[in-house]
């Protein structure tokens, strides 16, 4: 069983992923409304990553016999300048998460939840991939520049990415 403020930061964190996913959809939307599927693409798949996050989240959370309960989903930001600025804040927003989920790793040490502990540590790895994913298309977007070329190419090869669904789901 959970002890409660593991189950209220677990519930609040699963919340936040949701949140997460809506900020994609919303990027993705951008990237349409610029004639851009590829980078658009990239994007729906981070929405359907982090509503697998979120789920994990819920059954964690229900296997422990805790209780989800859903909060209301902030509206996303829905303009950028940019393609550049909109992989600078989803890093920025994934930087974000990283520290949220270490900070229910530290609760989770601090109550001696080992369990729980555990099952963060795959979220401290996907922290990790994710940083680096949205910092690597950041570099090429710096270096492309104002090519239009460049962005096509990149828009082809962002459009290749697909959903894969993490282990155990």
């Amino acid at each position: 069983m959970l002890k409660e403020s593991i189950e209220k930061a677990l519930v609040d964190q699963l919340n936040f992923e949701i949140y997460s996913g809506y900020i994609y959809l919303a990027m993705g939307a951008w990237f349409e409304d610029q004639d851009l599927p590829g980078f658009a693409n990239w994007m729906y798949i981070q929405w359907q990553e982090e509503f697998a996050h979120a789920q994990k989240f819920v059954h964690y959370v229900q296997e422990r016999g805790g209780r989800v309960i859903y909060d209301a989903i902030p509206k996303p930001p829905e303009e950028w300048d940019s393609p550049l600025a909109v992989f600078e804040h989803a890093l920025e927003h994934e930087q974000i998460v990283t520290g949220r989920i270490n900070e229910r790793l530290a609760l989770a040490r601090a109550e001696n939840d080992f369990a729980t502990e555990t099952f963060l540590h795959w979220f401290v790895e996907e922290q990790v991939e994710e940083e680096a994913s949205a910092d690597g298309i950041i570099k090429q977007l710096r270096r492309v520049g104002d090519s239009g070329h460049g962005l096509l190419m990149m828009d082809r090869e962002l459009g290749a990415r697909t959903f894969t669904p993490p282990a155990g789901e």
